[in-house]
């Protein structure tokens, strides 16, 4: 029964007569599905800087034209985030994710068969599009099934999907892709089209469904039917917490940029002890890929946010704050730290190479070292982007969402395209007077200086979110009561 009336955009929907459908168990699965779906993505873009100096090699290009290809899928699935975003907010996500997914997928069977860099770069694109929607309209869906006072912890979960991808991406892309490119390219497409299909199973997730404002209207029957207008596109602008979280971006992702180039500066290292290319490449990849670790404490500073955030609505953007200016020390000790002693077997095949590097964590006091000071660095960096995920959906409208994050990606997406591209470009320039690999420590030091401006940005964000929350909560509130009066009115009144 359509329960519609003029100012309230909440109308009664009848139960599904599934009895799995929709209950909690199928709302677990849905997210699982969702989140090893967001860690695919992800560990589709970590491929191409794991495997640069091998594709490099193979296609008689130079290294810095590679990075340069990195760049351009980092910078069109940014772009392209914010017209999916939008979409999403206007329409049903679920087949947005489905063909953006088939899409993506596709493209990277195309990249596996590129035999010039222009084909390369052609369909490297077409992946970048597809990775759009999963940015923007994922999240939009992430933010409806938890409540906002999970949000940070819900958020770490959703980050550290994407840090596992990336952990993925590297230690598979440049162990098995060490010989040959192509076939990490093609056996992860073949994933993603089966992990597309199995998508298809889950929830659609209800729009608004984890909004406390909205509880009874919603639990009586109703859906909520608000969509974004062309005309909000202003008011996500003025939002002025908004504002902060977008500039953020701009100088933050120049320094998150230039990380990706982190494999290749441990190949570097590895090389520069005399090992040849195919070793230095799994070495580096899977160093790269161990570094990541320290990302698991996302979890915790997530948690952090939401507790303090009960006390304080200016607690994620101060934590997220000192996060980002901790980092900085550590990251730029962990370029430098040496690889002296280093004992890679070599002829023995890629998982005996694998444990060696592996074993160095523990027996090698440099490599140990590096490991300390990268889950230091990271453990800091968590903080930045569970908080962030979770402050979009503090301050944003549900329809708002998809767009607001598709705005702030793509300010992310920019910045992280010219990071990820200069880091390559500055090294090769520092070779005339630096030899690798201190060219790329150097290179990847100098980005670091970015993230200052980032913690100013954080500290301005710290003012204005409370006034942002109280008016979404507030807004919410009252849309609530109206939708619920109208639910609980017998037909005809």
């Amino acid at each position: 029964m359509d329960i519609r009336r003029k100012g309230s955009r909440l109308r009664r929907i009848r139960p599904s007569s599934a009895k799995w459908w929709g209950n909690r168990s199928h709302i677990i699965y849905t997210i699982t599905v969702f989140v090893v779906l967001a860690s695919l993505d992800n560990a589709a873009i970590a491929l191409y800087p794991a495997l640069t100096k091998v594709m490099a090699a193979d296609l008689e290009v130079g290294e810095s034209r590679l990075g340069l290809v990195t760049a351009l899928v980092i910078l069109v699935s940014a772009v392209t985030a914010v017209a999916w975003g939008y979409y999403g907010d206007r329409s049903r996500r679920k087949p947005l994710m489905f063909w953006a997914t088939i899409l993506w997928s596709l493209g990277l069977l195309m990249v596996a068969r590129s035999r010039s860099l222009a084909e390369l770069a052609w369909w490297s694109a077409v992946v970048g599009v597809g990775l759009g929607a999963i940015a923007s309209v994922g999240f939009s869906i992430i933010s409806d099934f938890i409540s906002p006072k999970r949000r940070g912890l819900a958020m770490s979960f959703w980050g550290l999907s994407q840090g596992t991808g990336g952990f993925f991406g590297i230690l598979v892309g440049g162990v098995l892709g060490a010989g040959n490119w192509r076939a990490p390219f093609v056996g992860l497409a073949l994933i993603s089209i089966g992990v597309a299909f199995v998508y298809l199973t889950t929830l659609d997730a209800p729009r608004a469904r984890s909004e406390p404002e909205l509880a009874a209207a919603l639990a009586a029957g109703g859906s909520y039917e608000f969509r974004i207008e062309r005309s909000d596109l202003a008011r996500l602008w003025l939002t002025r917490t908004n504002r902060w979280l977008i500039l953020q971006g701009l100088t933050a992702q120049f320094a998150y940029g230039s990380l990706i180039w982190v494999p290749l500066l441990y190949q570097s290292k590895v090389q520069a002890l005399g090992y040849d290319l195919s070793t230095a490449t799994a070495v580096g990849a899977v160093f790269g890929a161990i570094f990541q670790i320290g990302g698991v404490t996302s979890i915790l500073t997530g948690h952090l946010g939401d507790r303090f955030q009960r006390r304080t609505a200016r607690a994620r953007a101060i934590i997220s704050m000192v996060g980002i200016l901790g980092a900085i020390p550590f990251f730029v000790a962990f370029f430098f730290i040496p690889l002296t002693g280093l004992d890679i077997p070599t002829g023995e095949g890629s998982m005996a190479i694998v444990v060696a590097t592996l074993a160095s964590v523990v027996t090698n006091p440099y490599a140990a070292t590096a490991f300390c000071l990268s889950v230091i660095a990271l453990a800091f960096t968590s903080a930045d982007s569970a908080n962030w995920f979770a402050l979009i959906s503090d301050v944003n409208l549900p329809e708002h969402r998809g767009t607001a994050f598709g705005l702030g990606n793509l300010s992310n997406g920019i910045s992280r395209t010219l990071g990820n591209g200069l880091t390559v470009v500055a090294a090769g320039l520092l070779t005339a007077r630096f030899a690798a690999p201190w060219n790329y420590a150097i290179g990847l030091t100098a980005f670091q200086v970015f993230f200052i401006p980032t913690g100013l940005c954080y500290w301005m964000a710290s003012k204005t979110c409370p006034g942002d929350i109280e008016r979404v909560r507030k807004l919410l509130a009252r849309r609530g009561r109206e939708a619920f009066a109208a639910i609980d009115k017998p037909d005809g009144q």
